[in-house]
């Protein structure tokens, strides 16, 4: 990757997209490819956490794909196949399924997602090396008043 040397002037002249789309892709390319030398997807992840009473599951009582396909809208990706990444979680113990295909959480598989967890902070340390709090706060900040002027809400 090049690092290409461009004035302040240039950089703000630059569209807010650019920057955004651009490290989007950087970030989520970085985290992917962490989790996957560990043996595991991201959207794998999500499944366990989303269907874990211990993190973003309201009941732990289990959800179709399509109720995790929808919980999931805000950050899925258009190539990401929760079917097949739920299959491997079922054949690896981490889900079952019930009768009116819920998938479940089973222990082996929250055991999974609290390990797999462990994971974040070396991912964050890594992508945070070389930017303090305070600039990292100034630049969400900056985001969110984009958004905002996009019309776009904050979570």
């Amino acid at each position: 990757m090049t690092t290409e040397q461009i004035s302040d002037a240039q950089l703000a002249g630059r569209p807010a997209a650019y920057w955004t789309g651009v490290a989007y892709e950087a970030l989520i390319s970085y985290i992917r490819a962490r989790q996957a030398e560990k043996g595991y997807t991201q959207p794998q992840f999500w499944l366990l956490r989303n269907l874990s009473a211990n993190d973003i599951s309201p009941d732990g009582q289990g959800m179709t794909l399509t109720e995790l396909r929808a919980a999931m809208a805000s950050y899925i990706r258009a190539e990401d196949d929760l079917a097949a990444e739920s299959e491997v979680l079922l054949e690896r113990g981490w889900l079952a399924r019930d009768a009116e295909e819920r998938l479940l959480l089973t222990e082996e598989g929250e055991q999974a997602r609290v390990d797999l967890a462990r994971n974040a902070p070396a991912i964050r340390a890594a992508l945070h090396e070389g930017i303090d709090d305070a600039d990292y706060i100034t630049t969400v900040k900056v985001l969110q008043q984009l958004i905002r002027n996009a019309g776009g809400t904050i979570a």
